[in-house]
């Protein structure tokens, strides 16, 4: 969520509405990243410790098309999408000082959970059959993260700790 507070506070003064799409998670390990529209098309400003969670080109015609570029990234030991919501956090929050408040700003938490979030459904079978691959790939390489999801042409450049091959091969598989 701070992450994603940033980016909006950073890119609210170039142009672009604080806009961030919270994800739900079976888990309750929910995630929160930046959104923004550039030429009719949605894109994420996003980092994580995985791979699949990270940023997103502005390729994708809606929010929803979007936010189930994460399904199968999401997807892990215990993680499994359920539902999404872009927030306003400029019209949401009112008055309260999310971009410079000199405390914390659990509000702005608060407000992410209690929002309607429209459901995701995915396909047990599917679910299954990626958690499978993921005990699987972590079993045959427990230091690393997966890289195996499609359309990867998508996403945003990671970084190199994901991609080298001299640092960490997270490629293969």
């Amino acid at each position: 969520m701070e992450a994603a507070l940033f980016a909006a506070v950073v890119l609210e003064q170039h142009g672009y509405p604080p806009l961030v799409l919270s994800f739900e998670s079976i888990d309750e390990l929910d995630h929160v990243i930046f959104v923004y529209r550039h030429g009719g098309r949605w894109g994420s400003v996003a980092r994580s410790r995985d791979p699949g969670l990270h940023g997103r080109k502005p390729v994708f015609a809606t929010p929803r098309a979007l936010a189930l570029s994460y399904v199968d990234p999401y997807v892990d030991l215990t993680g499994r999408v359920t539902g999404y919501a872009v927030i306003d956090l400029g019209r949401q929050m009112g008055a309260y000082d999310w971009r410079l408040a000199a405390t914390n700003v659990w509000k702005v938490e608060r407000v992410l959970i209690e929002y309607p979030h429209r459901p995701i459904a995915s396909s047990d079978r599917r679910v299954d059959w990626l958690r499978a691959r993921y005990r699987a790939f972590k079993k045959q390489f427990p230091h690393r993260k997966p890289l195996f999801y499609r359309d990867r042409e998508r996403w945003t450049e990671l970084p190199r700790e994901f991609t080298s091959r001299d640092r960490n091969p997270l490629w293969a598989w």
